[in-house]
């Protein structure tokens, strides 16, 4: 009898140390996460280590990704390189034009590990690739660099001449134009083949038919909704990228969003708000079943503070300029 007790009891506490290890790395993402958007990178850095050395070093490739960053951020490139080589030799990572593009890892380019980098991030991705369809993951790679490389531009250019300046709206004019471009080679490809799955294109590139639709007028986004709800199902999308598009979707038809993923402003004071939401009280559940964080987590990063309560009280107000 004993011997059969003894491991339960050592397994139980195996977990019990587990989950506290666990809760102790998902605190110190969440400050990291937090002094980042304050722009406190060095600490934000120190917050990530912190949270490895809880789980003997281990991390989630998003999160040592996001160590990566801020350890360029604060001018500490042995940090930053020794994640990002941790990230393609032990997890594979293989998004190269994220990589490429993301300024938080400019500082980097001129240190020859910086190559070293590309090379085996550009050796996971061809590796990952070997049995997909080539020339659409070619095309859906382009599109995909087309619709965030405008929009990543749009930060620095707000910050230089403010958000309702000539030249923010000049550049989302170009946004626009290169969406609607976009729109015409994926709709050919979503009614030509269906919803392709990453087994097909890669993540990236089905990624990407998300994106351009996502980012499509409302006819459009209403007319591909049935299409990617039953690719959720055949598991050829993901179903927190459906989430948004649900959102989406119905607050564009004066309805009120599910998830929380819209956030609008208020055009006479500027004011960030969570667009209409229907049961505000129960939306993390709602979250959690399509694979998305919590809300509180989410409006973080526009420097938000989610409180039920205060929403509630405010809501009548969001809802006056939903249905203007």
């Amino acid at each position: 009898m004993k011997i059969i007790i003894l491991p339960l009891v050592l397994l139980f506490a195996s977990v019990i140390v587990f989950a506290q290890d666990m809760s102790i790395y998902k605190e110190n993402v969440k400050k990291a996460e937090e002094l980042y958007n304050s722009k406190q990178f060095l600490e934000s850095a120190q917050a990530y280590s912190s949270a490895f050395e809880s789980i003997d070093w281990k991390a989630y490739p998003i999160d040592r990704y996001n160590a990566a960053c801020s350890w360029s951020l604060a001018n500490k490139m042995d940090s930053s390189f020794n994640h990002l080589f941790r990230l393609a030799n032990n997890s594979n990572y293989r998004n190269l034009y994220h990589l490429l593009a993301d300024k938080d890892l400019k500082n980097l380019h001129q240190d020859k590990r910086w190559n070293e980098v590309v090379i085996l991030v550009t050796t996971n991705k061809e590796k990952a690739e070997a049995n997909l369809n080539k020339p659409l993951v070619k095309i859906l790679d382009s599109i995909y660099v087309e619709d965030q490389k405008y929009r990543l531009q749009l930060d620095s250019i707000s910050k230089q001449f403010g958000w309702k300046s000539e030249e923010v709206q000049a550049h989302w004019k170009i946004i626009h134009e290169k969406d609607s471009l976009n729109q015409i080679v994926v709709k050919k490809i979503l009614d030509e083949y269906g919803w392709l799955g990453a087994n097909v294109v890669g993540e990236q590139g089905n990624s990407t038919l998300f994106l351009v639709i996502q980012h499509s007028a409302l006819e459009t986004q209403l007319e591909y909704l049935p299409l990617m709800r039953e690719a959720v199902k055949d598991g050829n999308a993901r179903a927190s990228s459906l989430a948004l598009l649900e959102d989406r979707t119905a607050l564009g038809q004066g309805k009120h969003q599910v998830y929380g993923s819209q956030i609008w402003s208020n055009p006479e004071t500027g004011e960030l708000f969570v667009a209409p939401l229907i049961d505000p009280e129960n939306v993390d559940e709602r979250r959690e079943e399509v694979g998305l964080g919590s809300l509180s987590d989410y409006v973080g990063n526009w420097q938000l503070k989610w409180s039920v309560e205060e929403y509630i009280k405010k809501l009548p107000e969001y809802e006056k300029m939903l249905k203007k």
